[in-house]
């Protein structure tokens, strides 16, 4: 992909990753066979990709790889380790929207970007509620969250551009991404009467981009921790576990936290931990005093 790790650069596989020690591989007979239950809370980390022409050149990334590494060198020296993606001087083009394509506008400010623009496939939300969005129900309202708040603040205005999704990426003559060829889209019904985006003929044009992050959510945990405990998924792709009971078809074994229901908010890992744990005590004691 880019070049080679160091000032900031992206690491030959595409992952910029400091040298880290090698984590110990346990076998999930083995876990079972030592412990009379296992929760599985290994996260949902298998990020949905973009199959489109020029996926391969240099400087494209899933939004995962790309927060976790700068975080990682952040944590471990101050970035002086080089082993991160960076936004320094660059067009940056963030596809996906959600709390990951935020903190993927943030971090680039806050690396130097030359320029930001989020993609958004879906419509600009209304400023005030629809009438089939009534009170209590959450509000499906234009939001701006804190990324998108310090980009109009430094460039002059909000970075994303909504109903548009992006065709083909364009390559320098080093293999590298220099843009992204988009075109607009409108919401209709398709033969089966569900909304789907038609593209919009005569819209396409060009981006530039020196690094394209892809923030298109996820498909749900490994596929190899689930074989290897022998756990169905469900139709989503995460762990299937019972509703309120965490636990799964294999006997002893519970899933908690994203890899049962799925990308979401830290309070809900929270609320998921704790949820697992007590019916883990039901299941240990036969009965549980745990919240």
């Amino acid at each position: 992909m880019g070049p080679g790790r160091g000032s900031g650069r992206e690491a030959e596989s595409g992952r910029a990753q400091g040298a880290r020690p090698a984590a110990t591989r346990l076998a999930a007979t083995d876990l079972r066979a030592k412990h009379d239950a296992v929760i599985l809370a290994c996260g949902s980390t298998r990020p949905r990709d973009l199959g489109i022409e020029g996926r391969d050149l240099g400087g494209i990334h899933f939004a995962v790889d790309y927060l976790a590494a700068n975080t990682r060198s952040l944590l471990d020296s101050n970035h002086a380790d080089g082993a991160f993606i960076s936004a320094k001087g660059r067009d940056v083009v963030i596809i996906g929207g959600g709390d990951t394509g935020t903190d993927c506008v943030g971090t680039a400010i806050r690396q130097g970007a030359k320029s930001v623009t989020q993609l958004e496939i879906m419509p600009r939300s209304p400023e005030d509620r629809e009438p089939d969005n009534p009170w209590p129900e959450w509000p499906k309202t234009f939001k701006t969250d804190y990324g998108q708040e310090e980009a109009a603040v430094l460039f002059g205005k909000d970075p994303r551009i909504f109903q548009v999704t992006a065709k083909r990426f364009l390559g320098d003559a080093e293999g590298r991404v220099s843009g992204v060829v988009v075109i607009d889209v409108e919401w209709k019904r398709d033969a089966k009467g569900r909304p789907a985006p038609q593209e919009v003929p005569g819209s396409e044009r060009t981006l530039p981009a020196a690094l394209v992050l892809i923030a298109m959510g996820f498909l749900g945990p490994e596929r190899g921790i689930l074989e290897a405990f022998g756990i169905e998924a469900d139709e989503r792709g995460n762990a299937k576990a019972a509703f309120g009971a965490f636990a799964t078809a294999a006997p002893g074994v519970f899933a908690a936290g994203d890899m049962r229901r799925g990308q979401s908010l830290v309070v809900w890992a929270i609320a998921e931990g704790r949820g697992a744990a007590r019916e883990v005590d039901r299941y240990l004691t036969g009965s549980t005093r745990l919240p």
